[in-house]
């Protein structure tokens, strides 16, 4: 099993790597919205969709992201308002009523589950497609973020772990875990920061925000990441599975990768672009 996880790692980097500083932007939005559609699928697996609705319901997600592209900014994806407006209502959605449905574990019926499939996906498509465009390093190190507070969250868990974060959602999870990962990500920040000074000014200074809130939006980042876990962790719980899907060999779904990305990516992408 183990050699299979790596192998499925390895072989996902290396196609993504590929297509981020290989790919044309058309061609990126495309690959971009090739590796949602699997996320869609599984998505309306987990919010019980009928069957016979799965690849619909994939197709219309994709469609939906494809439609932006005939916005104003082109194969960019909209333009700066309607890209505000996207950005704002999943970031609002991930710091503020997943924390909250969470909290009272709210039950909602499936269509509004499958509705906020929108607002997690179609956002997460335009933030790769908008960050890459920024610079494809910038949305490297945005993702590296996510990456590093997942496995900071993981080792430190693991050492230190001794009071459950969400026990009834996700028993593995430790409030140790969190502040390994937030010590990480803040010193991350400290390197991101100084980086973008004296090295990258153009690719990691876009953001209008002063270098000294970096550190916390790069904690913003981290939390909303953590959200994200937790949250698709919740659906499946919801759906009585182990993982969103098997399209991934030791891996499981692709939400399985991507649950803390699609959380993150809108907040990083309303900080960059908007």
């Amino acid at each position: 099993m183990l050699k299979t996880r790596v192998t499925t790692a390895i072989v996902m980097l290396a196609v993504f790597l590929c297509a981020l500083f290989w790919l044309p932007a058309p061609a990126w939005a495309a690959f971009a919205g090739l590796m949602l559609l699997p996320a869609a699928w599984e998505w309306a697996r987990l919010t019980r969709l009928p069957t016979a609705a799965h690849i619909p319901y994939a197709l219309a997600i994709v469609a939906l992201c494809a439609a932006l592209m005939l916005l104003p900014g082109g194969s960019a994806g909209p333009g700066r308002e309607i890209s505000l407006l996207i950005y704002a209502v999943a970031s609002a959605f991930w710091l503020c009523a997943v924390p909250l449905w969470l909290w009272r574990a709210w039950q909602p019926a499936r269509y509004w589950l499958a509705l906020s499939g929108a607002v997690v996906l179609i956002p997460t498509w335009m933030a790769l497609v908008q960050l890459r465009d920024q610079g494809m390093l910038l949305l490297l190190l945005v993702m590296a973020v996510v990456w590093i507070s997942d496995s900071a969250a993981y080792f430190s868990g693991r050492r230190f772990g001794r009071r459950k974060l969400a026990p009834s959602i996700s028993p593995g999870k430790t409030w140790e875990g969190v502040a390994g990962a937030l010590l990480a990500v803040g010193l991350y920040g400290v390197v991101w920061i100084g980086a973008g000074q004296a090295y990258f000014p153009k690719t990691l200074g876009a953001s209008r925000a002063p270098a000294a809130w970096m550190l916390v939006l790069l904690w913003l980042l981290a939390a909303a990441g953590i959200y994200g876990d937790l949250f698709e962790s919740a659906l499946k719980r919801r759906a009585g599975v182990k993982d969103s899907g098997t399209i991934l060999p030791g891996h499981g779904g692709m939400l399985d990768r991507i649950d803390a990305l699609i959380a993150a990516l809108p907040l990083a992408a309303l900080a960059y672009i908007v």
